[in-house]
């Protein structure tokens, strides 16, 4: 199944509540976003099984801030999951922003492991990215709430990883400031794809950060310049995304089939 097909996939199984008939052994993934968690079943050749997912608060710029939340979401995604696919899970793999490191690192596998799930690896979210992307030579941006992040891959090795604040989050907060409505209000806003049109000149100074925060990561690596770059998140769904940050990043940039569950994928092919 190519990467696209798969994603596509993934995105049907958690909208019905359905599992691919494929056999295990599987692979399992858990993603602890900023705005929401995912939890991905693959077979042994990272197709998608089954999945499911949870809007949620318990991770701030890529640090999980209720640990006890966290765990309880998960331990129902596994469940919810478990039910769908008639199988046990007991493994799993995390992810976590470049950089992140000590306590801070180790916490997402701590609440995995809290919900049942023996933490198998954890990788770098746009590695993650990248990984489900089947990318070997490219560039993976990773926005996500409360951070950006990036991957550089040479001949399927990764050579350069960096990340910096401003996600997602960042674009709410624009959004609530500008149209003086609340944080949650401005999340709802911004999901609904009837206003993107509507609020893409508020929140394009914000794409355009994204992007300049980009550059300055690849800044002095002309070797990279002719890498085709993807952008993944939930920040990516927004109507036209794609093109403006192509424009204040000077060059053209790919936004794959649901951006959301790219990285959660990755994640689990890695289990």
């Amino acid at each position: 199944m190519k990467a696209y097909d798969k994603i596509h996939q993934l995105y049907h199984l958690i909208e019905t509540g359905t599992a691919a008939d494929l056999p295990g052994p599987y692979k399992v993934g858990v993603d602890l976003g900023t705005a929401d968690v995912v939890l991905v079943v693959t077979d042994h050749e990272g197709n998608p099984v089954a999945g499911s997912m949870r809007w949620a608060s318990v991770v701030k710029d890529g640090l999980v801030v209720d640990f006890r939340g966290a765990t309880v979401i998960v331990e129902e995604l596994k469940s919810e999951v478990e039910r769908i696919i008639g199988v046990e899970l007991d493994r799993g793999a995390t992810a976590i922003p470049p950089g992140t490191v000590g306590r801070n690192a180790l916490a997402c596998s701590h609440v995995i492991a809290g919900a049942g799930l023996d933490p198998v690896c954890q990788v770098d979210e746009p590695v993650a990215a990248a990984k489900a992307l089947n990318i070997t030579h490219g560039i993976v941006v990773d926005i996500g709430g409360g951070t950006t992040g990036i991957a550089v891959l040479k001949n399927g090795e990764l050579v350069f990883t960096a990340d910096e604040p401003t996600g997602g989050t960042h674009v709410s907060l624009v959004l609530a400031g500008a149209y003086r409505i609340s944080f949650e209000e401005a999340e709802a806003l911004k999901k609904d794809p009837q206003n993107h049109r509507k609020i893409m000149p508020v929140i394009l100074p914000v794409i355009e950060k994204m992007a300049t925060i980009v550059k300055n990561m690849l800044a002095g690596c002309e070797e990279f310049d002719e890498y085709p770059v993807y952008v993944v998140g939930g920040t990516a769904y927004l109507t036209g995304f794609g093109a403006e940050f192509g424009k204040a990043f000077g060059r053209e940039v790919y936004v794959p089939p649901h951006p959301l569950l790219v990285t959660p994928l990755g994640i689990a092919m890695f289990g």
